[in-house]
This record gives C-alpha cells, structure tokens and sequence, in this order.
C-alpha cells in the first residue's frame, strides 16, 4: 500500500472543490431554470415555504406538487432536503433522521413518494425487517 505525498492529496481536495463548485453551478442553474418554467408561480411560493419551514405543516407542502414535470421534482426535491437538513442542524439535531421500519413515514418521505410514486423505495420483501416472506427457491434445486 503506497502513502500519498502532500502534493497529491493536495490535488485531491483542489479536484473535489473544483467538482463541488461545478456541482453546485449545475443545481443554481437547474433552479434559475425551473423558476423560469411554466410551474415558476407555485415553485417560487414552495421555494418561499421551503425557507421558512418552522412556519409551515408538512401537508401545506404535499399540497404543492402538484403536476411538474421530471426535472423539476428532482429539483424540488433537492431543494427540500436541503431545506429541511438546514432546519435540523440548526436545532441541534441531526441532518438525516429516516424512521425505521414499521415507523410512520417522515414528511420528506412522504413528499418523495408522492413527487416519484414509480420509484419503490422499499427494500425486498425477504430483507424487510420480521419479514415471513421466505426467499425463492431456484428452480433445480432440492427445497
């Protein structure tokens, strides 16, 4: 196993700063752009509700997603996870906080299922937690 000189984990974070910097390009313009688009009323008031989360309810924001298209849900749902990791760190709280199985869903959660509903966020039903499903058996094999 080799060390990696100064000089190369300097390169290192210059590339992952580089990287950031055009990430974070990428999404201002992808937001710039769904501002702009047809949805730009009802996206800039989610965007406002999105700023001030300690003043909204959970189904005020279900209630805006309404029909947009693909990109922009990604968008918003880019935009809400940010707003609600800022939320959490700022109470002291930590940024990710999925609930575990068989636990009522979290705002977010719920948002993104209703944002992509054809995306199963589940894993399969063998390695969900008590599951009594039992896996398949290969055909040709003895059970």
């Amino acid at each position: 196993m080799t060390q990696r000189t100064g000089a190369q984990k300097e390169k290192e974070l210059r590339d992952n700063a580089r990287l950031l910097r055009a990430w974070k390009k990428f999404h201002h313009e992808e937001r710039e752009a769904a501002l702009a688009g047809p949805c730009a009323v009802t996206l800039a008031e989610l965007f406002r509700m999105f700023a001030n989360l300690v003043h909204v309810q959970p189904a005020q924001l279900i209630g805006f997603i309404g029909a947009i298209d693909f990109q922009t849900r990604l968008t918003v749902l880019h935009e809400l996870n940010t707003a609600i990791t800022k939320f959490r760190e700022k109470r002291g709280l930590e940024p990710i906080d999925d609930p575990l199985p068989r636990q009522p869903d979290s705002p977010f959660r719920i948002i993104k299922a209703t944002l992509f509903p054809h995306v199963a966020d589940v894993a399969p039903a063998e390695a969900q937690l008590g599951s009594d499903i039992k896996p398949l058996v290969k055909q040709g094999t003895a059970s």
